[in-house]
This record gives C-alpha cells, sequence and structure tokens, in this order.
C-alpha cells in the first residue's frame, strides 16, 4: 500500500518551508512598521459563528463530527469572522490593529477530486476605525506590503460595495440576483439573454463596464441619475482616490516612490464573494498570469453579529494569497533557492568522543548563537567529514577529542 496525504492536503518540504517562510517573514515586517499586532484564532469554529455574516457558503466547509456541538464544528474557510468573533467577545478599547499568518479550508465543488482545499493567508484587521483615513490607512499597507515582495507589476481593482449594491437596486428582486451574479462574473452573454427590458439592459450594460481610470469611472457615475446617499458614497469614493494619489505625489521613499509598478482600476462592477462588505472592496491582481494575489474590503456591521450586546463597530481588513505570492515569486526567481546551511559541523574523532562532542556544540550555540550539526557517523576518513561538510555548505569544522581538546577548521571552499 502507498500511502499518500488526503485529496486537496500536500506536504511542505523544508525548502518549501524556508519560502514560504521569507515570505511571511516579508510581510510581517511591514504589519510590525504600521503597529500591527499578530492574533491567532482557532483553526476550529462553530458553524454559526462561521454563517452569522451570510457569507459563507455551507456547502464549501469542511465540518468536523462532533456530538457536543449542537450547530457543528467546520474548519474556517476564511479568517475575517474568527477574528471579528474574538474581537467582540474578548477585546476592548479601540482601534484594534490585528494582523494573522494561518491556514484556511474550503471543500471543492461536487464531483471535483484532488482541487487543493488547503490555503494559506496572511492579512490584518483594522477593528473600530471608520472612515476615510481608515480606508486609506488599508490601502496603503496592501501597497506596501506588495512592493517588500519584488513581485513586477501588479494592479490595484478598487470597488464600492454599498454604492454598486444601491445600483442594482433597480431591478425587480426575481432578476437581481441574476443581473449580481452575471456581472460578478463578467458574463456580458448572460446579461444580453436575460429576459430584461431594453431600458433594465441597458443598466445592467453600464453597470457591466464601469471599470478603467478612477477618474474617468467616477464621471461616467457622476452623470446618472443618483438619490442623495449614493452621491455621498461616490464623494467619499471619490476623496480616497483623490488621498492616495496625494500620497504618492508626497512620498519621498517607501512604497509609493516605486509605484511604476502599480495601476490603479476603478471597478464598480467588482462585487466580493464575502456579502458582508459594506464599503470599499478590492483585489490585487498579478500582471503574471492574471492571479487575484489577494482582497479585502471593509465590512461595518460584522462585529456586531458577534457582541453579546449587539454593539458594533467598524472594520476593514485585507488578506494575501500566499500560495499566489508564491507562484509569482518563484517563477521569477526571486525566493530561496536552497535551506539555510548550518555554521558548525562538530565531529568526534572517536565513539569515545560523542559526550565531548555535544557538549562543544551546545556551548557553541548558548555562546555565539548560531547553528550547528554533529557529525553521527564514526569513524569517516577527514577528507569525507569535509565533503559532506562542504555539500551542506558548512564553512567550521570542530574536529573534538574524548578529552575535550578540540582542533577547528576553516573551510575556504565554503566562505561566503
Amino acid at each position: 500500500m502507498v500511502y499518500q496525504s488526503p485529496p486537496g492536503a500536500r506536504d511542505l518540504l523544508p525548502l518549501d518551508v524556508a519560502q514560504k517562510r521569507w515570505l511571511e517573514h516579508s510581510l510581517e515586517q511591514v504589519f510590525h512598521r504600521w503597529g500591527y499586532h499578530q492574533i491567532i484564532t482557532s483553526t476550529l469554529e462553530r458553524l454559526d459563528t462561521l454563517m452569522a455574516g451570510g457569507a459563507i457558503d455551507r456547502e464549501t466547509v469542511i465540518q468536523v463530527e462532533n456530538t457536543e456541538e449542537e450547530s457543528g464544528l467546520g474548519l474556517r474557510p476564511e479568517l475575517t469572522a474568527s477574528i471579528a468573533r474574538a474581537a467582540a467577545t474578548r477585546m476592548s478599547g479601540y482601534p484594534q490593529r490585528l494582523y494573522y499568518n494561518g491556514n484556511v479550508f474550503r471543500r471543492s465543488g461536487q464531483g471535483i477530486h484532488g482541487r487543493q482545499q488547503e490555503f494559506y493567508q496572511a492579512g490584518v484587521e483594522l477593528l473600530g476605525a471608520g472612515g476615510l483615513a481608515a480606508d486609506a490607512e488599508i490601502m496603503l499597507l496592501l501597497c506596501d506590503c506588495l512592493h517588500q515582495l519584488p513581485l513586477g507589476k501588479w494592479h490595484l481593482i478598487l470597488g464600492e460595495a454599498r454604492l454598486t449594491r444601491s445600483l442594482l437596486s433597480v431591478f425587480p428582486m426575481p432578476l437581481r440576483e441574476k443581473v449580481r451574479w452575471a456581472i460578478a462574473h463578467l458574463d456580458r452573454t448572460t446579461l444580453c439573454s436575460s429576459d430584461l427590458s431594453a431600458e433594465l439592459r441597458e443598466r445592467a450594460l453600464l453597470l457591466f463596464d464601469l471599470r478603467g481610470r478612477p477618474a474617468d469611472v467616477l464621471q461616467r457615475v457622476g452623470n446618472l441619475d443618483l438619490d442623495l446617499a449614493q452621491h455621498e458614497t461616490l464623494n467619499n469614493l471619490k476623496s480616497l482616490v483623490e488621498l492616495l494619489a496625494d500620497s504618492r505625489q508626497r512620498s519621498q521613499a517607501g512604497a509609493w516612490e516605486r509605484d511604476q509598478d502599480l495601476s490603479v482600476i476603478l471597478d464598480l462592477s467588482l462585487i466580493q464573494t464575502f456579502n458582508y462588505y459594506t464599503g470599499i472592496v478590492f483585489e490585487v491582481v498579478g500582471e503574471q498570469g492574471g492571479r487575484v494575489l489577494g482582497q479585502g474590503g471593509r465590512y461595518d456591521q460584522l462585529l456586531g453579529l458577534y457582541h453579546p450586546q449587539g454593539e458594533t463597530y467598524p472594520g476593514i481588513g485585507f488578506s494575501l494569497n500566499i500560495e499566489d505570492l508564491h507562484h509569482v515569486l518563484q517563477s521569477g526567481g526571486q525566493l530561496p533557492k536552497e535551506i539555510s546551511a548550518s555554521d558548525w559541523l562538530v565531529v568526534p574523532v572517536t565513539a569515545q568522543a560523542y559526550g565531548a562532542a555535544f557538549a562543544y556544540a551546545q556551548q557553541l550555540r548558548e555562546t555565539n548563537n548560531v547553528c550547528v550539526e554533529v557529525e553521527l557517523e564514526t569513524p569517516k576518513t577527514p577528507e569525507l567529514v569535509r565533503q559532506v561538510a562542504q555539500n551542506r555548505r558548512i564553512g567550521l569544522i570542530a574536529w573534538v577529542q574524548g578529552d575535550g581538546t578540540t582542533e577547528i577548521e576553516q573551510l575556504i571552499e565554503c566562505q561566503n
């Protein structure tokens, strides 16, 4: 019998882990610079917690059998709901700046076998802060994260969930979800063949095409017959675009001075999968291969669903897809190509020298904070030991006698 990982799961070998850790560390450095602190939530959640936001399709949740939980348990398909639950029930004092690195799980579609079901994400949640400045912070933080990584060209696609939903309100309920689905999936054929009046079909196609340069899209929406609430939302969106542009122009260092790799697209047809978004929504798409590298948005009602007294606080955040970032960076040769080498190889000269060798190795670790391996196979000729060290890219050998006497040898070929 050949033992393999379950369908949709995979193992990460040491080089995979080294590359993943490099990527995550790069992002964590940015999160820390912006004042965000790590939070770790449970991989298991009650199903009613996952369902509370109305954004999770129950069929995508990998459920776990547990007779003690009436509502059932599931593996988290995303992290925002879990963090919102933890913050609303166990934290006080806002704003809270939180970040995470974690795995999420989503069941493959029916009839699809072997498709990946476990994913890794890194992201942030800014809780208890609303308004223009908070939106701008998240957008600028996202761009800073992506500029920390040598990704090449990428696109920031910005939408507004509340405005898009209000523009869809002219469609009768039986057809609204169909139009919404077609716009979300860029399906012009479905829109053209829908049972809509000529006027509503024209409106649907107009919404379908509301994407492009921010100034152009804002002008086109401004020409529509909008009510006061829609005008206010549009003005807020315009102010956000202007604030981001102002930050780019004023920046002398950091992310925005390298904005030649970035293009901003305003897309009011952008409709995220998660329905709890109440304001801006956005995606980051790599130019190479068109992969969605990350996504996020504002969710001002979600925390209130979990608060014991129903008190709600604004929230906004984003998640970055580690596998997609890994693919783009690896194809560009930007990730580590080898696992890190040890600094020392400690070699017991005889079988009786192991006690002294282990003691000397521990002394090196504690005194110099270095990585030390002990050669476990003896006897070996000095030439063979040197070859082993060179193969492992180890630059220093300590030859240890049984009485503790030690001779240090530096391998010139392994020096950096």
